[in-house]
C-alpha cells in the first residue's frame, strides 16, 4: 500500500523514472508494438489480404485509440485508489491489466453494433463500403487524438462522447459530399445528441448526490465515531499515565518495609489480574490496580471498535450487491449465461451476505489494532474490490469504444460488405486490451493526479464511497435508461466527497467542466478534417 501523500511522486516517476523503471517501459512498449505486429500479420488472413494499406492504418489508429482510453478512461477509474493510498500506481496497474482486460475478453460481446449508439442513420444516404471504413478510421483517430490532447492535460472526458463526436463528424462531411446540408443534418439523430448535452448536468449531479450522502453517512456514523472514540482512549491514556506517576511518587515515599509489603500486595494483584478472567475488583489488594482496573473498565465500554464491526459490514455488503449488479447486469451481459433476473438477485443476495460475514470477521480480528490503522485496512480492501468490479464491467463494455468502429472496418474488408452487427475476433480484443494497459501506464499520470489528488484529498473511506456511488448511480441509470457518462458520473463523486470535507478544487473543475462541454465538436472537427484526407488519399 501506498500513502495518499505519495500520489505525486509516483505520478512523476511514470515516464520519467530512473534506469530501473525504464526497463519496465521498454517492456510496455515491447509488448505493445509485438502485440500489433502480431494481429496484423493475423489480420491479413482474417481480411483475407484486402485493401491492406487501409487494413494496417484502421489497426493502427484502433490500437491508437485503445492505448488512449486506457490513459483517460482506466486512469480515471483508479485515480480513486491511487489517490486515497490504497494502491500504488504499480498495483493499480496489475489490477487493471487483469480485470480490464478480461472484461474485454471475457464479457466483450462477440457482436458489436456497427454505428455506435445508433447516432447516425446513413441509410439516407448512398454510401459505399469504403467510405464507411473511412468515416470509421476517422471517428477512430480524431476521438484518440482528443483523449491524447485531454489526457496530457489531465482532463477526464468520455471516451463515448469522442468516438459518437467522430462519428457525426466524419459523416456529416460524406453527407455534405453526397448531398445537400439539409439531407447530410438529416444523417444525425439530434435527440440523441441531445441527450448527451443533458448528460454534461445530470452525470455529475447525480454521482455528486449519491456519494454526498453515501460519505455523510460513514463519516458520521463511522469516521465521527471513531474519532470520539480516539479522544476518549487518549484521555484513558492521560489518566493512566497520572496514575503511574502518582504511584511513583508515592511508593518513593514508603520506607523500605512498606515499599517491600506493597511491593507484595502488587505482585499478588498481578497475578490475579493476569490469572483470573472473573476475579472480583474488591480482591485486589493495593490501590494501583484497583483505580487500574477502573481505566480498564471505562476503556471497554468506549467500544471503540463498535463502527468498524457494525456498520462497515453493512455498508461493505450493499457495495457488493451493487458491484455484482453492475457484473451480472452489465459486465456480463453479452455472455448469455442464461441466468433469470431471479437468480441475478439472488446471485447478489449470496455474494452481499458472504461479504458481510466477511468483513465482520476481519473487523473482529482488527480489534487488537489502533483504529486509524484498523479503519484504514478495512476500507482499503472494500476499495480495491470495487475498483476491480468496476473494472471488469469498464473493459467489458467501454473497450466497444475502439472495438465497436474496428470490428465494423473489419467486417467491411472481409465481406465487402457493411452489416448491422459486427463480429469482434478475439484477437482484437486481446491486442486492444493490451494497448489499454499500456495507455495507463505511459499516459495516465495526469488524469490519476486529477482524479485522485487535486480535485480533493482523498481517503480510503472517501474513494471508496466514491467508487461505489459511481457504480450505483451507473447501475441506476442503465436501469431507467437515463443519458449518463461513468466518467461525469465518477468526477461528481469525486467533488460530493469534497463537498462534504469542504475541499473541492473548483478552480481545477471549470476547465474539466469545459473539457466537456468541446468534447464532441472538437472529436467531430477533427473527424471530418481526417476524412477529408483519407477519402481524397484513398
Amino acid at each position: 500500500m501506498a500513502n495518499g501523500d505519495s500520489i505525486s511522486v509516483e505520478a512523476q516517476a511514470i515516464g520519467n523514472a530512473p534506469w530501473h523503471t525504464s526497463w519496465t517501459n521498454i517492456g510496455f512498449a515491447a509488448l505493445l508494438i509485438g502485440m500489433t505486429s502480431w494481429f496484423l500479420f493475423w489480420g491479413l488472413d482474417y481480411t483475407n489480404h484486402n485493401q491492406i494499406l487501409i487494413f494496417v492504418l484502421a489497426t493502427l489508429f484502433g490500437v491508437f485509440m485503445a492505448f488512449n482510453i486506457g490513459g483517460n478512461d482506466v486512469a480515471n477509474s483508479f485515480g480513486t485508489s491511487v489517490g486515497a493510498g490504497t494502491l500504488s500506481i504499480k498495483q493499480a496497474l496489475g489490477i487493471a491489466a487483469i480485470f480490464e482486460v478480461s472484461g474485454a475478453v471475457i464479457a466483450g460481446g462477440e457482436v458489436t453494433d456497427t454505428i455506435r449508439s445508433g447516432i447516425v442513420n446513413l441509410s439516407i444516404v448512398n454510401v459505399e463500403p469504403m467510405q464507411f471504413v473511412y468515416i470509421m478510421m476517422s471517428a477512430l483517430l480524431a476521438a484518440a487524438l482528443w483523449l491524447l490532447f485531454a489526457s496530457r492535460r489531465g482532463w477526464p472526458v468520455s471516451t463515448t462522447h469522442s468516438i459518437i463526436g467522430g462519428i457525426v463528424g466524419a459523416s456529416l462531411t460524406l453527407g455534405y459530399m453526397l448531398s445537400s446540408g439539409n439531407s447530410a443534418l438529416a444523417l444525425v439523430q439530434w435527440n440523441k445528441i441531445g441527450t448527451i448535452v443533458i448528460s454534461w448536468v445530470l452525470s455529475p449531479v447525480l454521482g455528486g448526490i449519491v456519494s454526498y450522502g453515501l460519505y455523510y453517512l460513514i463519516k458520521r456514523h463511522i469516521l465521527h465515531y471513531n474519532e470520539r472514540a480516539k479522544e476518549k482512549l487518549q484521555s484513558l491514556r492521560g489518566e493512566r499515565k497520572r496514575l503511574n506517576e502518582e504511584h511513583k511518587s508515592s511508593f518513593e515515599r514508603l520506607s523500605e518495609i512498606q515499599k517491600i509489603s506493597y511491593t507484595n500486595m502488587m505482585v499478588r494483584d498481578a497475578q490475579m489480574v493476569l490469572g483470573e478472567e472473573d476475579f472480583s475488583p474488591e480482591e485486589l489488594e493495593s490501590e494501583y490496580y484497583r483505580k487500574l482496573h477502573e481505566i480498564q473498565q471505562k476503556r471497554e465500554t468506549i467500544s471503540a471498535h463498535y463502527a468498524l464491526q457494525n456498520w462497515v459490514p453493512l455498508i461493505a455488503a450493499a457495495g457488493a450487491g451493487i458491484i455484482s449488479s453492475m457484473l451480472l447486469f452489465k459486465g456480463l451481459k453479452h455472455m448469455h449465461l442464461g441466468l433469470t433476473t431471479l437468480d441475478n438477485y439472488l446471485i447478489m443476495g449470496m455474494v452481499a451476505a458472504i461479504v458481510w460475514m466477511a468483513t465482520f470477521i476481519f473487523a473482529k480480528t482488527l480489534k487488537g489494532n489502533s483504529l486509524d490503522r484498523s479503519t484504514f485496512l478495512m476500507f482499503s480492501w472494500m476499495q480495491v474490490f470495487t475498483a476491480s468490479g468496476f473494472a471488469f464491467s469498464h473493459g467489458a463494455n467501454d473497450i466497444a469504444n475502439a472495438i465497436g468502429p474496428f470490428a465494423a472496418i473489419l467486417e467491411v474488408l472481409r465481406s465487402g460488405q457493411i452489416g448491422s452487427e459486427s463480429a469482434v475476433p478475439t484477437a482484437a480484443m486481446v491486442t486492444f486490451g493490451v494497448a489499454l494497459i499500456a495507455g495507463l501506464w505511459f499516459i495516465g499520470k495526469e488524469v490519476i493526479q486529477t482524479v485522485g489528488h487535486n480535485l480533493t484529498t482523498m481517503h480510503p473511506a472517501s474513494g471508496f464511497a466514491a467508487e461505489l456511488s459511481a457504480a450505483a448511480v451507473v447501475m441506476m441509470a442503465s436501469t431507467f435508461g437515463l443519458p449518463v457518462s461513468s466518467t461525469h458520473i465518477l468526477i461528481g463523486a469525486v467533488l460530493g466527497i469534497g463537498l462534504v470535507n469542504r475541499q473541492t478544487n473548483w478552480g481545477l473543475m471549470k476547465p474539466i467542466a469545459m473539457a466537456w462541454v468541446i468534447t464532441l465538436p472538437a472529436a467531430g472537427l477533427l473527424a471530418a478534417l481526417s476524412f477529408v484526407v483519407l477519402n481524397a488519399a484513398f
